[in-house]
């Protein structure tokens, strides 16, 4: 892992907005992973104001999201649907026939799993694949366990990621208690991932990431065995780094 730390969230997001914008001139057609929560919304803020002056192209871009609470419908205010919509997709260019998020309501669920995992093999594998990091370590829904799943799942979503979440909603209760997510084996497919992490909320679990060995208790550790994985920090969420890491920006 390449870790950056950069001295703001502006920072950060410029600098992953730059690989973002690299990743589609090399390739017009990437297909990106994208990810919700708090953590990109700066990114997209910086993506969209580089598409309205037209150093980004998004017509022939494919992008897939890594999850979507089950149980919501991609209408609800809260789903993972209208907050890309509201955050990136009504601004830009990229093809609704190509935006591709997790249903969050299914008949069949492990049929749907294994079609949306299928399709994005189909299509290729994600050139380029957004990440956050939950406190306790997850990444997409991939909560700490004794088993990870490789691909996309159901997944019953921890009390630390209910109670994280449970600040979008007007009460506890409403946060679903389920999300279907992709799993490790997909994540770790892509060909390059950024994970991002900002606050001092995170300094902790970043530390942990540089710290500890590959363990399912903190499932983005996994991403110490991605041979292109770039770590974009402010200086909030690397402050408990220490020793010897190198920082490549």
């Amino acid at each position: 892992m390449q870790l950056c730390v950069l001295e703001s969230c502006a920072e950060v997001a410029s600098k992953a907005a730059d690989h973002i914008q690299q990743a589609i001139s090399e390739k017009p057609d990437s297909i990106l992973g994208l990810a919700t929560g708090s953590t990109p919304i700066d990114t997209y803020k910086e993506i969209i104001g580089r598409y309205e002056q037209g150093k980004i192209d998004f017509s022939q871009v494919r992008t897939f999201n890594l999850d979507e609470y089950y149980g919501l419908a991609a209408d609800h205010p809260q789903s993972y649907h209208t907050f890309m919509h509201q955050q990136l997709f009504q601004h830009i260019n990229v093809p609704r026939e190509r935006i591709h998020i997790p249903s969050g309501t299914p008949i069949h669920v492990q049929e749907y799993c294994r079609s949306y995992e299928q399709f994005i093999t189909d299509c290729g594998g994600i050139d380029l694949q957004l990440l956050g990091i939950g406190s306790n370590g997850h990444i997409g829904f991939n909560e700490p366990s004794d088993q990870l799943s490789a691909d996309t799942h159901l997944v019953r979503l921890s009390e630390a990621t209910i109670e994280a979440n449970a600040r979008f909603f007007e009460r506890k209760e409403e946060v679903p208690q389920y999300a279907i997510t992709m799993g490790m084996g997909t994540i770790l497919s892509a060909k390059k991932i950024l994970l991002l992490a900002l606050g001092i909320e995170k300094a902790e679990i970043i530390r942990k990431l540089f710290d500890t060995g590959v363990t399912t208790d903190i499932p983005a550790s996994f991403l110490r065995l991605h041979p292109n994985v770039i770590v974009l920090v402010d200086r909030e969420a690397g402050s408990q780094l220490v020793g010897n890491i190198k920082e490549f920006c």
